[in-house]
C-alpha cells in the first residue's frame, strides 16, 4: 500500500481532482492516489469518506487492507465538512460521512441526503437503540458526552456538579467553552443545555447568565484547553473524549454535570452516490463493527476520539473511561434539534460570542 499521510484541514479533493497545501508537498514522494490501495479490483470505484474522527486514517487504512476497496479520505473538522456537503448539494463529492452528533444527520435525512433502510446486523446496547432512526438513515458507532467539565484540580478542589452552580459568583470568569458555529460537537452541548433548561428561550436565558458570569469562548477544544492549561480559566465544558484525554498525565480532572448530553459518533451514506459506492459504503459501515474495526477505533486516537463508549453489547471501552452506567445523561431528539442548529448557532454567535 502506498499511503499519503493526511492532516485535518490539509487537503481537499473532488472526484478526479486533488488539491494539496504546501505543507504536504514533501509527502508526495512515492505517493499515489490518497489512501487508495494499489491493485484494487477494476469494478470498484473510490469510496470517498468525509470524516472528523481522530481514528479515521487507521480505520480507512484497515478497511482497504481487509477488502481491497479503494478508499479516499477527506479529513476535516465537523463544521467545515457539513458546510462542504451543503455547498456540494447539487453535485455531491462524498460517499460516506462519519462525524460526531446525530442532529446534523437528522437534518440531512429530512433533506433527502441520506440513504435509508440500511442498518448493520449487530447487537446494539440499550443506549444505542435509543438513538437509532426509524428510517435507518444513519448509524451510531460510539458514544461520548457533549458537555464534560474538565477543571484544574490545583485551583479547584470541589468542582460544580450541577448546571445551576456554574452561574454562581464564585465561578465568575473561570469557565470556558467552544463556539458551536465552529466546533461541531459543541452544538449538541448547547442543545442539551436548552433541553435541560426547558426549551430554547429558557436555554438562551441560562447562557446569557453564563456570559454575565464571565464565560470565555474559544473556537475549538484545542484553544479552550490551551486557555485552561495556561491558567486563563479554571474549568471548561468540552467533549468528554477531549476532557478525559487532556486529564491524562496532568493536573486536570473531569467531572460530569447532571445531566450530561449523549453525543453519538455517526455514519451516514450519500443517497446520490452511485450504486457501487453505496455498496462499498455499506461494507465500510459493516467493517467498523467487526473486531478489527473496533480495534482501529480504539488505537487510532488514544488521547482523543478513541475515548468513546461502544454501542455494541459486550464491547469494552478503553480503561481511562468510567463505567457508562455511572454517568447521568439525557438523549436529544435529533429530529427536533437538528433543524434548529443554524438558528441556535446564529443566536449564540450574536449574543454569547459577541
Amino acid at each position: 500500500m502506498r499511503l499519503l499521510a493526511l492532516r485535518r484541514n490539509s487537503w481537499c479533493r473532488g472526484r478526479g481532482t486533488l488539491i494539496l497545501t504546501s505543507g504536504l508537498l514533501a509527502l508526495l514522494v512515492l505517493a499515489t492516489t490518497p489512501l487508495q490501495l494499489v491493485g484494487a479490483k477494476s469494478k470498484d470505484v473510490p469510496l470517498i469518506v468525509y470524516s472528523a474522527q481522530g481514528y479515521n486514517i487507521n480505520s480507512v487504512k484497515a478497511f482497504q487492507k481487509a477488502t481491497g476497496i479503494p478508499t479516499e479520505l477527506v479529513n476535516d473538522s465537523t463544521g467545515p465538512l457539513l458546510a462542504r456537503i451543503a455547498a456540494e448539494a447539487n453535485n455531491p463529492q462524498w460517499g460516506l460521512l462519519w462525524v460526531d452528533g446525530d442532529e446534523a444527520f437528522a437534518a440531512l435525512d429530512r433533506q433527502g441526503t441520506l440513504l435509508k433502510h440500511f442498518e448493520p446486523k449487530v447487537d446494539w446496547t440499550a443506549a444505542a437503540r435509543r438513538v437509532l432512526p426509524a428510517d435507518h438513515s444513519y448509524i451510531p458507532t460510539g458514544f461520548t458526552l457533549a458537555c464534560a467539565l474538565v477543571y484544574n484540580s490545583a485551583a479547584i478542589s470541589t468542582p460544580p456538579i450541577s448546571w445551576s452552580e456554574l452561574t454562581e459568583p464564585k465561578w465568575k470568569g473561570d469557565l470556558g467553552m467552544n463556539n458551536p458555529s465552529i466546533s461541531g460537537p459543541t452544538y449538541p452541548c448547547v442543545a442539551g443545555i436548552m433541553q435541560h433548561a426547558g426549551g430554547v428561550s429558557a436555554g438562551e436565558k441560562y447562557l446569557l447568565q453564563l456570559k454575565a458570569n464571565g464565560l470565555v469562548i474559544h473556537d475549538v477544544n484545542g484553544d479552550t484547553l490551551s486557555a485552561l492549561n495556561a491558567g486563563q480559566i479554571k474549568m471548561a465544558i468540552v467533549q468528554s473524549s477531549a476532557a478525559i484525554g487532556a486529564s491524562q498525565d496532568s493536573s486536570l480532572k473531569v467531572a460530569f454535570l447532571d445531566p450530561e448530553t449523549l453525543l453519538p459518533s455517526v455514519i451516514g451514506i450519500d443517497s446520490k452516490a452511485s450504486h457501487q459506492e453505496q455498496v462499498e459504503a455499506k461494507k465500510f459501515a459493516d467493517f467498523v463493527f467487526t473486531q478489527a474495526g473496533q480495534h482501529q477505533m480504539k488505537i487510532g486516537d488514544p488521547h482523543g476520539d478513541s475515548l468513546y463508549w461502544p454501542v455494541l453489547q459486550g464491547e469494552q471501552p478503553l480503561a481511562a473511561l468510567p463505567q457508562f452506567s455511572s454517568v447521568p445523561y439525557q438523549v436529544l431528539n435529533a429530529y427536533k434539534w437538528g433543524p434548529k442548529e443554524s438558528a441556535v448557532n446564529t443566536w449564540f454567535t450574536n449574543n454569547i460570542v459577541s
